[in-house]
């Protein structure tokens, strides 16, 4: 959707934070495509990209969000109640279930573009509001920089933590500047919430166990995301939000509700099928490696 005139129009143009379009653009322009999913090639810098850029990204959302124009308004349903089925996926195949979102804090720049200071403001607030959360949601706080690399390696082989900035994708747009510095991950003490803090977004709130119940794990993820929600709107922090556009995030992918919902399986068969890519998009699933978006499958586990 970036054309020669297009580029040419805004160029001078940035967002009050300064963020502006070569920025906007810079995660495509040196990754032009990924093997494993479907890539946007831009990220928002701040919560006003959307709007100052919107030449670009309200194309750029049409076509990710099957035709989302801009004059729609966004609708979310986080009733776990209004979820039918999920709640008996075949536990001969699948391994684990996952749902994820992220959020972004009003009044700071997004990862590409937040300063070591901001980064380290959002850590702090991170952790006194999910340090407030009790019963199910009980937990801890634990900051990238205080642990070792084979704790950091440990969570990261249990699925549990983000793995360090490889990813070119994240790269590029600046995402990994101070690492590990104002990073960490929260986690309930059963280890079935997480709340990732300052990687892609400010906020990655995850809920996830072994087997196939999803309908229990999304449960438990609206109850929680509810929780950390009004959390953060009692310390006087809203989420970044509006109609049209839904949560506010870093990659247009995830605008909207931010959901994304997976798990791990087991497909050793299928996924040697010539056609195992054709039927994954008739059911409009993405495959991810075993370790995740940079990483290959392992034993035919996706």
């Amino acid at each position: 959707v970036l054309t020669l005139d297009l580029y040419k129009k805004p160029q001078k143009k940035s967002t009050p934070s300064g963020f502006t379009l070569d920025d906007v653009i810079q995660t495509g322009t040196d990754n032009p495509g990924h093997p494993f999913i479907m890539t946007v090639g831009c990220v928002a810098g701040d919560e006003e990209t959307y709007e100052v850029f919107k030449d670009l990204l309200d194309p750029v959302i049409r076509d990710r969000h099957g035709g989302y124009k801009p004059t729609d308004k966004h609708k979310t349903d986080l009733h776990h109640q209004n979820l039918k089925g999920g709640d008996d996926l075949d536990s001969n195949y699948v391994l684990s279930s996952r749902v994820r979102t992220g959020r972004s804090i009003c009044g700071f720049c997004l990862p590409p573009h937040c300063s070591r200071g901001e980064r380290r403001a959002i850590e702090k607030l991170s952790e006194e509001a999910l340090g407030s959360l009790d019963g199910e949601f009980t937990g801890k706080y634990y900051a990238l920089k205080n642990m070792t690399d084979q704790e950091q390696q440990t969570l990261i082989d249990d699925h549990f933590l983000f793995d360090k900035p490889v990813s070119p994708l994240l790269l590029a747009s600046g995402m990994g500047r101070d690492w590990p510095d104002g990073r960490g991950i929260w986690h309930n003490d059963n280890k079935t919430f997480l709340v990732w803090v300052n990687e892609e977004d400010h906020l990655r709130v995850i809920s996830m166990q072994k087997g196939g119940n999803m309908k229990e794990v999304f449960t438990r993820f609206c109850t929680g995301l509810t929780k950390i929600e009004n959390v953060f709107k009692n310390n006087g922090r809203a989420f970044m939000w509006n109609e049209h556009l839904g949560y506010i995030l870093t990659c247009p992918s995830n605008l909207g509700t931010g959901l994304r919902a997976g798990v791990h399986v087991k497909l050793p068969n299928l996924s040697k099928h010539d056609k195992f890519g054709d039927v994954l998009k008739k059911l409009r699933l993405q495959k991810r490696g075993t370790g995740g978006v940079d990483t290959a499958a392992v034993g035919g586990i996706f």
